[in-house]
């Protein structure tokens, strides 16, 4: 069982990297993480994949004061996701035609979709961002405002930075919700149930010498 959750896991980690790289390709605006870490990308010179890296650990540092606690889920998600994207980025060939921009843009979103299920029906630790999310929603907040209120911040900061927002952009907020409600169920994997131990033979008291029992 856990060989299975591993390799669902990073199937998964590797297969949002593509997701990644296919919405930073097609040019037509990324999500609000990846406005960010293209912004900041610009700015330094460093890669896209390095800005995930080094957000998800800063991500995960907050973690500390809301007492989350990663899994090895989440600890790959913050170092191997930058590493795909990166490879995915460079491997991937440039799309010449808008069409093409819109077929990697659709496929990023679909794709992402179900990286999302993989490595979070794997049950092994939530992503950094999404753990942030829930430790915050732990505290007495709404999720959804929680969310909203972390994306909208990182998208207008990305943007700022010189982060692509776009069509694209608005594509993925409205899609990637409902994709991940058809995949995340698909894909967890459901722990074995405990067996339920076969109940013990009540005791059969065994007469005294005399032959009546006590």
């Amino acid at each position: 069982m856990i060989a299975r959750r591993l390799a669902q896991l990073y199937v998964g980690l590797a297969l949002y990297g593509l997701g990644i790289a296919l919405q930073v390709v097609s040019g037509l605006g990324n999500d609000p993480w990846d406005a960010l870490h293209q912004g900041l990308a610009r700015q330094t010179g460093l890669s896209i994949g390095t800005w995930i890296i080094i957000a998800g650990v800063v991500v995960m540092a907050l973690w500390i004061p809301l007492r989350q606690r990663p899994g090895i889920g989440t600890i790959s998600n913050a170092v191997l996701v930058g590493v795909f994207a990166d490879f995915f980025i460079w491997a991937l060939p440039h799309p010449g035609t808008l069409a093409l921009r819109w077929v990697y843009l659709v496929a990023a979103i679909v794709v992402g979709g179900f990286a999302t299920g993989c490595y979070i029906g794997a049950g092994l630790g939530a992503g950094p961002r999404d753990g942030l999310t829930t430790g915050l929603a732990a505290r007495g907040h709404s999720i959804r405002v929680v969310r909203t209120g972390i994306e909208l911040t990182v998208l207008v900061a990305g943007w700022l930075l010189g982060g692509t927002v776009g069509i694209g952009t608005l594509l993925y907020a409205v899609t990637i919700g409902p994709l991940s409600h058809v995949f995340i169920p698909m894909l967890e994997i459901r722990r074995s149930p405990e067996p339920t131990p076969a109940p013990s033979a009540p005791a059969v008291p065994v007469p005294a010498e005399g032959g009546n029992t006590p």
